[in-house]
């Protein structure tokens, strides 16, 4: 199984137990055990680097590092580090209980690169853009670092400015895709949070229309016009993505797998597998850990 970490197993200040903030170097030296293998979080991870160079692979995406990477998880995904240079920086993480417990109106989700839209969990910054962004990161690293009074609020409210300058960045990118309609977000942001919690029992976009109130037909027509996709597209990308975890992260069968997916016939789901990946699982395996 994909180990999963938790904020607690990083060394916390008392009473911080749902937010930290760090030197990246430092970071991954005093946690080297944990974080040198595919695993996934249940917390918020934002991550800037001023130096290094590797790659960064998160659900079998690769994402080049270079000096003005920065990187956005959500919990859940798996990723993993392949550093060829040394890598510097700040990192901090927070759950969506911390962030969104001091304010009424503001979702974590909201911002655009937690958005559930097929927007990439990353951003290059302009060398001309580097010098604020990580000067907040800093400023963030410092009020964690040290004992004041309302410092959780202090980190709120320093969290949320960068969000909003980080925003204002990302959305400014071409390859960053928006959706203008507030109503088709949120359609498909709960779609997504259906998806998650049903895909193993349920594969029919019926299903899922049922779950929202609307019609199939709406339903296609908002994954449509905003993703290019069909409601099914997004289903088995779901069930996929959890698939190729499965082969390369756990020693399970071919047939256990299937099982857990919620698929009886083990030649059908190796069936969807070539059909929509374009090689078998045990391929896909086979080649992932020799690659």
């Amino acid at each position: 199984m994909i180990p999963v970490l938790h904020i607690d197993q990083f060394d916390n200040p008392k009473n911080l137990s749902e937010v930290y903030a760090n030197d990246l170097s430092a970071h991954l030296q005093k946690n080297k055990d944990l974080v040198y293998t595919a695993h996934k979080h249940d917390f918020y991870l934002v991550v800037y680097f001023s130096k290094g160079a590797g790659v960064h692979e998160i659900d079998f995406n690769r994402f080049p590092i270079y000096p003005g990477s920065l990187f956005f998880l959500q919990p859940g995904q798996t990723h993993l580090w392949k550093f060829t240079e040394a890598p510097e920086g700040l990192l901090f993480f927070h759950t969506k209980e911390f962030f969104e417990w001091g304010f009424n109106h503001v979702k974590t989700d909201e911002f655009p690169f937690y958005s559930w839209n097929g927007n990439p969990p990353f951003m290059q910054l302009h060398k001309e853009e580097r010098p604020k962004v990580q000067s907040l990161f800093m400023e963030i690293y410092q009020e964690y670092s040290n004992d004041r009074s309302l410092k959780e609020q202090k980190l709120r409210s320093l969290l949320h400015l960068l969000y909003i300058d980080l925003s204002r960045l990302y959305t400014s990118r071409d390859d960053h895709q928006l959706i203008a309609s507030t109503t088709y977000l949120s359609t498909l942001k709960r779609l997504n949070e259906s998806i998650h919690e049903n895909f193993r029992q349920h594969k029919s976009v019926s299903y899922y229309a049922e779950q929202l109130h609307i019609t199939a037909k709406h339903l296609n027509r908002i994954t449509a016009s905003t993703l290019g996709k069909t409601p099914s597209d997004l289903i088995y990308e779901h069930i996929l993505l959890e698939a190729k975890r499965q082969l390369v992260h756990s020693n399970a069968t071919l047939s256990a797998i299937a099982t857990d997916l919620g698929f009886d016939d083990n030649s059908y789901f190796s069936k969807v597998f070539v059909r929509r990946v374009g090689v078998t699982p045990s391929a896909f395996r086979k080649s992932y850990k020799s690659g």
